[in-house]
């Protein structure tokens, strides 16, 4: 795959100036367009991936994958990240957030990313060997290899993925987001029938990449990065110098607990643990992951035209937390009888970790897109400081909590999401500007919904079945009285969500109405 994209770029020339070109005229378009359509494609691809990764993961913790191989997978995954996620190094922010962007400079970028993009991913592939013996388990070595090996293909989707972001084309990042999913979900499925195991995820991550690197391409043009270019090349390292940092904390942030686990408590323990934090993840991301990248161009326009950011960015935050609360509550309620229908008995010792994983993302899901804004904003000082005291305070928890065992370790999360929380609303209020009273007002509107989401749960639990005998029906029938009530609390409460569920559904409704046949 990857000889295949080179290929392709040096029979094509290339066409970044032609890119460039077009970014003026898309960027005054885009001023008519309707940033809702664009979310609508960004959450559309999102929830197709999210089907295509929750079906995967269903079938293959049911039948093929145990806690050992996903615990093996995770740490190997986990070690990788904490480098080859700095392979961005910021190109992307700078491409979707730079006013003035012209090919000369656009060159630059995409030549900046494929060095330290390469330069980073021969380091992933020296660490191998010492992954192996460090945890004493030699099938780490290969998984390794393998996961190091797909991060050759990053740099080339990452220029053109910006491009098509910076223009608002949603379109052509769903079609790359449901693409890799779909590499991804085809090739662990199919290796992992064959009893592939932990190997077979690892190779899933290489189809991965290189289905994101040749849809990318084909949307963009087939951009090529020759000829190299360096020519004044301090602006991205600017942005690349803020975002390594940025990246590396939220990485450890999010991979030390895996690394920790997989080394002091075993790769199974690292599997349920990954189990947890993985479903959590999927329900944010499912939810409300695609469109941060919708409202990032957003702001750029709203801050070059002069207005303020206050009242956008509360509604902004009201929708997060209105939708993500009342789900991840509602995740937190129904973990044990979600884990044993789901994913079966062997992985029933995750659920205690999903409850305390999922109210943990709570905390994360409140103040939305506070990197992205930190640097579009130019407070990159503070942000990076902030963050270095967070991820410090994060492997603090981690290590006061990890002799006492996995549970104490998800719960260590909780108090990290409250920490972090303390440590940026007051940065988040300088640098947005609204007021204490308005962001209360919001989070209790989005706290009563979440109390009504989840008392049909409660009220199941109670009268019917207890959590470990609930079976499908009565999963389905307490999350669907718990949409009937948040629905209700939207309405009642004139909740800014509820606007925008009405003008999604809308012209959804029109066209149903529209496609019944005449009587």
């Amino acid at each position: 795959m990857a000889h295949g994209c080179a290929t392709a770029s040096r029979r094509a020339p290339s066409r970044l100036p032609e890119a460039c070109h077009g970014i003026g005229q898309g960027l005054r378009e885009t001023r008519a367009m309707n940033i809702r359509n664009a979310a609508s494609w960004a959450m559309g691809a999102q929830y197709a991936s999210f089907a295509m990764q929750f079906v995967t993961s269903l079938i293959l913790a049911r039948y093929f994958i145990s806690p050992e191989q996903l615990g093996l997978f995770s740490i190997a995954f986990a070690a990788i990240s904490l480098l080859a996620s700095l392979q961005d190094f910021g190109v992307n922010r700078y491409v979707c957030g730079e006013a003035d962007l012209t090919p000369q400079k656009l060159q630059t970028s995409y030549t900046v990313s494929l060095g330290i993009s390469w330069a980073i991913a021969f380091v992933c592939l020296g660490l191998a060997w010492p992954m192996a013996a460090y945890y004493g388990e030699a099938r780490l070595f290969a998984l390794t290899l393998v996961i190091a090996a797909s991060y050759f293909l990053v740099p080339f989707a990452i220029v053109p993925q910006a491009l098509r972001q910076r223009e608002l084309d949603f379109r052509s990042s769903a079609m790359i987001t449901v693409g890799a999913t779909a590499a991804n979900s085809a090739v662990a499925l199919y290796l992992g029938r064959d009893g592939w195991g932990a190997m077979a995820l690892a190779c899933g991550a290489l189809a991965q990449q290189a289905a994101r690197a040749l849809i990318a391409q084909w949307r963009a043009g087939w951009i090529s990065p020759w000829p190299p270019s360096l020519h004044k090349p301090g602006r991205v390292l600017s942005f690349g110098g803020t975002n390594t940092v940025l990246v590396t904390c939220a990485n450890i942030a999010a991979s030390a607990p895996e690394l920790v686990i997989g080394r002091i408590l075993g790769a199974a323990s690292a599997g349920l643990y990954t189990r947890a934090t993985g479903l959590a993840l999927q329900v944010r991301l499912l939810l409300v992951g695609a469109v941060g990248g919708v409202f990032l161009p957003a702001f750029r326009k709203i801050r070059e035209e002069g207005k303020p950011l206050g009242p956008p960015y509360l509604r902004i935050a009201a929708i997060f937390s209105a939708i993500m609360w009342p789900a991840l509550a509602g995740l937190a309620v129904l973990s044990e009888p979600v884990v044993n229908l789901l994913y079966g008995p062997k992985w029933i010792d995750s659920a205690p970790l999903l409850f305390r994983l999922s109210l943990a993302q709570m905390f994360f899901v409140a103040m939305p897109m506070i990197a992205d804004l930190g640097v579009l904003l130019d407070h990159k000082k503070e942000l990076v400081i902030r963050n270095i005291v967070d991820v410090v305070v994060a492997i603090t928890l981690l290590a006061l909590a990890a002799p006492f065992g996995l549970g104490a370790i998800a719960a260590s999360r909780i108090v990290h999401g409250v920490l972090w929380t303390v440590n940026f609303i007051t940065f988040l209020r300088r640098m947005v500007g609204f007021s204490w009273k308005d962001w209360a007002n919001v989070q209790l509107r989005s706290l009563v919904l979440t109390g009504l989401a989840i008392v049909p749960s409660l009220a199941f639990f109670h009268y019917a079945d207890g959590p470990r005998e609930a079976g499908a029906l009565q999963i389905l029938a307490s999350a669907g009285c718990g949409v009937v009530l948040w629905l209700i609390g939207l309405w009642l409460l004139r909740h800014p969500a509820y606007e925008e569920i009405l003008r999604v559904a809308q012209p959804l409704l029109a066209k149903a109405k529209g496609a019944r046949p005449a009587n």
